[in-house]
């Protein structure tokens, strides 16, 4: 069995891993590369395999980085499989739609302004093209073998990153290839922790985190202690945040701090129609979370949803204080960069973000201390105050994905290490050969390896 790396090896998305053996090739996730203008190129090439002769896809889970680059594969011929689990097929049918419904957005409005160097600007691929590559979503339960390919099986097993997120563990050759996906915490607040995993033969381990921990900050004091400092001088603070695992996080916290009074009762907008389905679907998979159906409940409950565009645009003239909460969580496009256009420029307001920001996005330049960014062929000032709290985050950190490893029985023959910036994913190689006395290798950007 073949495996090449066709993506997230040196950065941290577009994941996509090419298995191969003989006539027969099948994907292991297929994602979308954000962030930086030269990784965003790659999804307008043609990729570095055929995918008319691609069987079948594995996804861990429906976040765009392992999801969205489905829609392009099938119109560029894929019609084979696309298996995952239940809850992940749920959640795709929102997140595939909205990704094509945004592009087609952003190149209206670049046509309408003329601000795209391209004549016509054209989406990266259309609302049908996400419609069609839906239906060859198949929904899988945990843990349960499924074939592949003649003499290769797969099972999934729970990841904890975000709703049906999975590892995914190839049975081939007598041997075992694990794939951790996004691996998530062991004491999140909403998800159950990862499944604990004995033994594998090859191990491809994400490393987003690699080089750092989380620390012990409670998310919940954090975040309180943040949004009453803007609150007390009548900022407005707007929140871009993932609709699927982080917006349901944060709905629940600010429904704590207000029940305990340690919040004002001030607005909460929920500005992401794809948030508001996302959290109903939590409610239909309990059992893969920790939230009680009253702490759903209360977490729907706590903001007002923000459907319409109108209403949208009518929250750009809304006066402080208040709390606006809205996709994309890294700021790289939907609903929230026309909040920042218009609350991005006052002292008073506060732009807070919640976890990991790739490099090359808005958000990491904002994180990092830009005083501009340019949205919409604007530049934009940067004045109110910038806040990341890492305590939310719903990627394992470095102690995390060691204290899971020590729980194989046995090193893996080979380990790579993908999903990471450079530097995090040499730190977490380090980490792994002092800690363990494990041999890994960070994955190069379209490598082939022998499994």
């Amino acid at each position: 069995m073949k495996l090449k790396f066709c993506g997230a090896a040196g950065t941290v998305t577009g994941s996509r891993y090419l298995l191969s053996r003989d006539d027969k090739q099948f994907l292991v996730d297929c994602g979308l590369f954000q962030g930086l203008k030269q990784l965003r190129r790659r999804n307008w090439e043609a990729p570095p395999f055929d995918p008319r002769k691609v069987d079948s896809v594995l996804l861990t889970h429906a976040h765009i980085d392992h999801s969205g680059y489905l829609p392009l594969l099938v119109r560029q011929g894929f019609r084979g499989r696309i298996i995952c689990t239940r809850a992940t097929v749920e959640l795709c049918k929102l997140l595939l739609p909205d990704s094509a419904h945004l592009q087609e957005e952003e190149a209206r409005y670049a046509n309408k302004r003329g601000f795209s160097r391209h004549k016509p600007a054209l989406p990266l691929y259309t609302t049908e093209d996400a419609e069609n590559a839906l239906r060859l979503l198949e929904g899988v339960e945990y843990g349960k073998s499924i074939p592949v390919m003649p003499g290769v099986t797969a099972s999934f097993h729970q990841a904890g990153h975000i709703l049906g997120s999975a590892m995914i563990m190839l049975q081939h050759d007598g041997r075992r290839t694990l794939f951790s996906g996004d691996l998530g915490r062991p004491n999140d607040h909403v998800m159950r922790p990862p499944e604990v995993v004995h033994a594998a033969d090859n191990l491809v381990i994400e490393s987003t985190y690699g080089n750092r921990t989380h620390g012990n900050a409670d998310p919940e004091a954090e975040l309180g202690n943040h949004l009453n400092r803007a609150i007390a001088r009548g900022g407005m603070i707007v929140m871009p945040a993932f609709a699927v695992g982080r917006v349901q996080s944060i709905l629940l916290l600010i429904s704590r701090l207000k029940q305990r009074g340690t919040l004002p009762d001030v607005p909460v907008y929920l500005n992401s129609p794809m948030a508001v389905d996302a959290t109903r679907i939590y409610h239909e998979f309990r059992a893969e979370h920790r939230l009680s159906p009253e702490e759903c409940k209360a977490a729907c409950q706590v903001s007002k949803f923000v459907n319409s565009v109108e209403e949208s645009i009518a929250l750009n003239r809304t006066q402080g204080p208040g709390i606006i909460i809205s996709a994309s969580g890294m700021a790289t496009g939907g609903r929230v960069v026309h909040h920042l256009k218009a609350f991005a420029p006052d002292p008073r307001n506060m732009v807070l973000f919640a976890g990991f920001q790739a490099a090359g996005t808005r958000g990491a330049a904002m994180v990092g201390g830009a005083q501009w960014i340019r949205i919409h062929g604007e530049d934009i000032p940067v004045r109110a105050e910038v806040v990341n709290i890492d305590a939310f985050s719903a990627h394992a950190d470095s102690g995390e994905l060691l204290s899971w490893m020590r729980n194989f029985r046995a090193a893996p023959s080979q380990i790579f290490l993908t999903h990471g910036e450079p530097t995090a994913a040499s730190a977490m190689q380090s980490v792994i050969s002092q800690d363990l006395g494990w041999e890994s290798s960070v994955a190069v950007d379209l490598a082939e390896v022998s499994l």
